[in-house]
C-alpha cells in the first residue's frame, strides 16, 4: 500500500526499514482505527501502528453510543455491525438503596438504534480492523510500537517504530497521536497538557453472570459506596468507585470486607463474588480529566484520549475518539497535497471538537463533585432532589438520553470513498 525502501543499516543490531505514508496513526484504539478506516477510504495512504499484537485488553470502554452507531450506518457498516455479538440496553437507571430511579430513555430520542450497544472493545476494533482490509490504501501494523518522532526542524516528519523484524523508520506528510492519555507521543511533540481532575478512582474487576441476569440498572448507590455492572455476557465487569487515591485504604480492610460490599451493593452478585479471588483480580484505573491547550503544531495532531481523557462518566470515552476521527477526516481529507495538512488544517480540528469536550468535560465534573464524591463518602446518601425530579420526568430523561447517546456536536461521515473496495475476508 505504501512505498517501502530497501532496508539500510545503521549500526543498530537489528535491521532498519524506511517506509513513507501520507498519515501515520499512532494507536490502534477507537479513535486510530476509525481515523486510519476513513482516511484509507477516502483514498489516503494510511498506516495504524498498534504496539499490541492484538486489540484484546480487559478494562476498556466499551459502550457504543447512537451516535457512534449513526457513523456506521453512514458508513453502511451498521447491519454487519449489529451481527457482532452485543447486548443493547435502552433505559439507565440507578439504583440508591432498595430505590430505582429511571436517568434516562434512550427510546425517546430520534434515531436508527435508540439504544446503547454494549460491546467489548477488542470486538469493536476488529470489526473495524476486517473492514478496513477492503481499502488497499490502509494498513493496521501489529506489534509495531511508536518509540520516538522523527523531525524535520520544527516539524513532525514521522515516527521511529520497533517491530519484531527490526526498527521502522517512518516517514509521514501527517503523524496522528492517538496512542492514549499516557501518549509517549504528545509527550515528544511538547504538548502541554491542562488538568481537569477527578476525584475519584475507580476498581475494576470480573464476576460470574446468572443467565438472563441482565437489567437497565446501571450504577449502584448505598452506604457511602457505589459500584456500575457492565454486562459482558457471561460475566459482569464492575466498576467500584473509590475516593481518589483510597486503594491502598480500601485493601487495608481485606478483601472480604471489600466483597462483602460488593455484595450489599449487588445481592445478585452473591453466588459469584468469589471470582474476586485476590487483589491481583482487582485493578487500579486512575480516573483523570485533562485536555491539551494545542492539540496540533506542524506535521503532528492529537486526537481522542491523547487529546482529552474523559472521566467514566456517561460512558463517553469511546464515542468522543470516534466523533474526533469523524471531524479529522472531514477536515483533512482533501488536504494531503505535495506536504500534507497544513497547521491551519490541524487546527481546525481541535477549532471544531473543543467545545463539545469542553462542554462533556464540565458535566462530568459537575457529577463527580455534586454527586459521585457525596456517594462514595456518604453514609446516609439520598438522591438529591434534581435526581428525583428526573426519576418523575419523561422529558428530562429524553434530554439526558440525548446528552449521553447523542453528545454535543454530533459527527457525519463527510469524507468520500474514494478507494476502489475489495471483498472481505475472515
Amino acid at each position: 500500500m505504501s512505498e517501502e525502501l530497501p532496508q539500510v543499516s545503521e549500526g543498530l543490531s537489528s535491521p532498519v526499514t524506511e517506509q513513507h505514508v501520507q498519515c501515520c496513526v499512532v494507536g490502534g484504539g477507537p479513535a486510530g482505527m476509525m481515523l486510519g478506516y476513513l482516511l484509507g477510504r477516502a483514498g489516503i495512504k494510511t498506516l495504524v501502528l498498534e504496539k499490541h499484537a492484538d486489540f484484546f485488553r480487559d478494562f476498556r470502554g466499551d459502550t457504543v453510543h447512537p451516535s457512534t452507531l449513526e457513523v456506521m450506518d453512514e458508513l453502511g457498516l451498521l447491519d454487519d455491525f449489529l451481527k457482532v455479538p452485543h447486548d443493547e440496553v435502552r433505559q439507565l437507571e440507578a439504583q440508591v438503596g432498595t430505590t430505582s430511579i429511571r436517568m434516562a430513555d434512550l427510546t425517546r430520542i430520534e434515531t436508527r438504534c435508540p439504544f446503547i450497544a454494549f460491546m467489548p472493545q477488542w470486538d469493536f476494533l476488529n470489526f473495524i480492523d476486517t473492514q478496513g482490509r477492503r481499502y488497499p490504501a490502509l494498513e493496521v501494523r501489529k506489534n509495531a510500537e511508536a518509540t520516538d518522532l522523527l523531525f524535520d526542524g520544527d516539524r513532525v516528519s514521522g515516527v521511529v517504530a520497533r517491530t519484531p523484524q527490526g526498527d521502522l523508520r517512518l516517514t509521514a506528510d501527517l503523524t496522528v497521536a492517538c496512542d492514549g492519555r499516557h501518549s509517549r507521543m504528545r509527550e515528544q511533540a511538547g504538548m502541554t497538557v491542562e488538568n481537569i481532575g477527578a476525584p475519584m478512582d475507580v476498581l475494576w474487576f470480573k464476576a460470574g453472570k446468572a443467565e438472563r441476569a441482565g437489567g437497565s440498572v446501571f450504577a449502584r448507590i448505598q452506604a457511602g459506596q457505589m459500584m456500575v455492572m457492565l454486562d459482558r455476557g457471561d460475566y459482569w465487569q464492575c466498576a467500584y468507585v473509590i475516593a481518589k487515591n483510597g486503594y491502598e485504604a480500601v485493601k487495608a480492610k481485606g478483601l472480604d470486607a471489600f466483597r462483602g460490599n460488593i455484595v450489599r451493593l449487588a445481592p445478585i452478585l452473591r453466588e459469584s463474588v468469589g471470582d474476586v479471588r485476590s487483589w491481583d483480580d482487582v485493578k487500579l484505573l486512575s480516573v483523570r480529566i485533562d485536555r491539551l491547550t494545542q492539540w496540533a503544531r506542524n506535521g503532528f495532531l492529537c486526537i481522542g484520549d491523547a487529546a482529552h481523557a474523559m472521566s467514566p462518566v456517561g460512558g463517553v470515552g469511546v464515542n468522543l475518539a470516534v466523533q474526533d476521527a469523524v471531524a479529522a477526516a472531514n477536515l483533512l481529507h482533501d488536504k494531503f497535497g505535495a506536504s500534507g495538512p497544513s497547521l491551519d488544517d490541524l487546527n481546525s480540528v481541535q477549532a471544531r471538537r473543543s467545545f463539545p469536550v469542553k462542554v462533556t468535560q464540565a458535566v462530568q465534573v459537575m457529577v463527580q463533585n455534586r454527586l459521585i464524591d457525596r456517594a462514595i463518602s456518604e453514609q446516609d446518601f439520598s438522591p438529591p432532589l434534581m435526581m428525583r425530579i428526573i426519576g418523575r420526568s419523561p422529558w428530562l430523561q429524553r434530554l439526558i438520553a440525548r446528552g449521553v447517546g447523542i453528545g454535543v456536536r454530533p459527527e457525519h461521515v463527510h469524507s468520500p470513498e474514494r478507494a476502489p473496495a475489495s471483498s472481505v475476508s475472515d
